[in-house]
């Protein structure tokens, strides 16, 4: 898959909620997904498909309730893409937030290599 189509698919699941189906289909195995900083929640680095996956399935346990969210078209730029991201979302001990961040995802051999979010 080219650059366009990963950027174009993965849009397309993020928006039907398919967060995982996403990674699945789209990571290299060896992916970095890098946080804007640590927390106690999670590490700001996380190395591979297994633990990237796990760390999603931690932030779900975090979340109450999902109310919306966005994601928006792609933007290109030689084997990188961005999406803005926003999750209106009840977290867990909390209360309701609105999220947003710059998401941006290298590619590399029809393969999301890294991911990093940016606040």
């Amino acid at each position: 898959m080219t650059t366009e189509q990963i950027a174009n698919r993965l849009v397309e699941l993020c928006r039907q909620g398919e967060f995982e189906t996403a990674q699945k289909e789209l990571f290299a195995d060896d992916a970095l997904s890098i946080e804007p900083q640590a927390s106690p929640a999670f590490e700001k680095e996380t190395q591979g498909l297994d633990a990237i996956i796990e760390k999603g399935h931690k932030f779900s346990s975090m979340v109450e309730e999902m109310h919306g969210g966005t994601v928006s078209e792609p933007l290109l730029a030689g084997n990188s893409f961005a999406v803005l991201m926003s999750m209106d979302m009840t977290m867990k001990e909390k209360g309701r937030m609105n999220m947003s961040e710059l998401c941006v995802y290298e590619v590399k051999d029809g393969k999301i290599i890294s991911e990093s979010f940016h606040m």
